[in-house]
């Protein structure tokens, strides 16, 4: 099936319609700091294992927050992808699930002129699990009022073409 043949398009955002621009390295940083401010001793652990962590020690807020402040900034100097001249032409219903919160996918959205195209936004803070968990792509399709095997995903990751098979919907990459 090509993507006209479906009924949504989904995409991912970060590395499919926009780059953002996140030095995910002083991300890290940061969020080991909301860990040492908290009296515990953070280094070697990677950010999402940080932030999956966060919870378990009561700093779950102070780090989400840290982490969607870098992606808010971020999505204001993000780079337009050339597949995102396809979000404002598609004939489907179109929604971004994405594994940024969903303030910075609406701000890059906006900035790009690609917010009036899109019908339904999810990211990592609108649903209590993250990619690859299915849940948020099917949280996506709901709010698009879209069967599963009537969508297609397109993202730029192999957790997003895992988050695909686990949620029963067609998977392709961004070219």
């Amino acid at each position: 099936m090509t993507d006209a043949e479906y009924d949504a398009v989904v995409y991912d955002l970060d590395g499919t319609l926009v780059e953002l621009q996140v030095d995910w390295a002083q991300v890290a940083r940061d969020v080991i700091t909301v860990y040492a401010d908290a009296g515990i001793d953070a280094h070697g652990e990677g950010l999402w294992e940080l932030m999956g962590n966060a919870d378990e020690h009561g700093i779950g807020t102070a780090v989400e927050e840290t982490i969607s402040r870098h992606e808010r900034r971020g999505a204001e100097r993000s780079r337009r992808l050339p597949l995102a001249d396809e979000v404002l032409t598609q004939r489907a219903h179109v929604g971004v699930c994405s594994l940024n919160c969903k303030a910075a996918c609406r701000i890059a959205l906006e900035a790009h002129g690609l917010a009036d195209g899109v019908d339904a936004v999810v990211g990592r803070d609108t649903v209590a699990t993250h990619k690859p968990d299915p849940k948020p792509l099917l949280a996506t399709l709901r709010m698009l009022d879209v069967a599963p095997s009537n969508a297609i995903f397109i993202g730029d990751s192999p957790r997003d073409e895992e988050t695909a098979r686990r949620a029963g919907v067609a998977f392709r990459y961004v070219a």
